[in-house]
């Protein structure tokens, strides 16, 4: 059990993002006062392969893994049916813009055999690194992976790694490893942030001229039209537009990430209070989600943002909304 399952249920916080899946039907049970607000949000697990290293640089390696997972069973199992399976798109159904990529790459075996076939293989055996650092159950979505692969002739090798360290010594570092984007708000900023051709965090080292020269002539195209056909291009740039087995899952369980449906909580935990009550309360929310989400990593800016806006529409001033941001680091 996660730190902000007992802050809610003892009253320390008012909500929380990110729950346990494993105990989340016990937030509301003999509690009427919690409730779970289920809604899609940016968050997506994800398999990266370093496209440069083999058996990886072989797009028919790469597309035999996509069909051999049987992503189904992982959102069942290892999300208790809290989310939806991905379909190697790391932007999600609410951002504009968005394009589901054709085809589906849905549990095929046969499909799988077919594309390593294709690459001169009747079988293959490769490692993949995990660790619950990636994400909670990551481990158990590994052996799941490699469960489901056999049908296909794939020996998936798991390979538990610390999760001290995993995100230094791991990711972008071993050949095949499973990982975690909370997404972004907006197509441009998740591809030129994990996809563009020298991005820091580009992880599977992913290149293609087309897709560069098309998020580059999008970014500074008004005529939302024709943005939009350059973004749907970002998907048509080659047979395999991003050329990895990256995405495994959209998250869409009770983690609140919808701006709306976040700020309608914090509007809900201030609401009947005096209006010095009002900005403690908020500045009291903008401490404690410190505490608990960031602990020094990666802290949710979006929480932060969303407890200014409210302070903003309650009428409170720029010299007040400063001792709000004292409590945000």
């Amino acid at each position: 059990m996660n730190a902000r399952t007992p802050a809610l249920t003892s009253g320390e916080v008012d909500y929380i993002d990110r729950v346990d899946l494993k105990t989340m039907n016990l937030l509301t049970r003999g509690n009427p006062n919690v409730a779970i607000a289920e809604v899609s949000g940016f968050a997506h697990y994800i398999a990266p392969m370093i496209t440069t290293a083999a058996p990886f640089n072989d797009n028919n390696v790469r597309m035999a893994l996509k069909y051999a997972v049987d992503r189904e069973q992982i959102v069942k199992k290892v999300l208790y049916g809290h989310g939806s399976a991905g379909n190697d798109s790391p932007i999600a159904p609410g951002v504009p813009f968005y394009a589901d990529p054709t085809p589906n790459h849905g549990y095929d075996p046969e499909k799988a055999k077919f594309y390593l076939k294709q690459a001169g293989l009747s079988s293959l055996k490769v490692d993949l690194s995990a660790a619950d650092a990636a994400f909670a159950g990551a481990v158990d979505a590994a052996q799941i992976m490699r469960e489901t692969a056999a049908a296909a002739g794939i020996d998936i090798n798991v390979v538990r790694e610390p999760n001290d360290g995993y995100w230094d010594a791991v990711w972008m570092k071993k050949p095949w490893c499973l990982g975690y984007w909370s997404g972004r708000p907006t197509a441009d900023l998740m591809f030129t942030t994990a996809y563009a051709d020298g991005a820091a965090w580009n992880e599977t080292f992913w290149k293609n001229a087309q897709f560069n020269e098309l998020l580059v002539a999008a970014r500074s195209e008004l005529d939302e039209k024709k943005r939009a056909g350059l973004i749907d291009g970002y998907f048509k740039a080659s047979d395999d537009p991003k050329k990895t087995a990256n995405e495994l899952l959209k998250l869409d369980f009770g983690n609140a990430n919808n701006r709306s449906v976040r700020r309608e909580i914090i509007r809900t935990s201030v609401e009947g209070k005096k209006p010095g009550e009002q900005l403690q309360a908020l500045k009291d929310l903008a401490q404690t989600d410190w505490k608990i989400n960031g602990n020094g990593e990666n802290i949710d800016v979006q929480v932060d943002t969303d407890i200014l806006a409210v302070a903003t529409e309650l009428g409170f001033t720029r010299d007040q909304l400063g001792t709000i941001n004292e409590g945000v680091k």
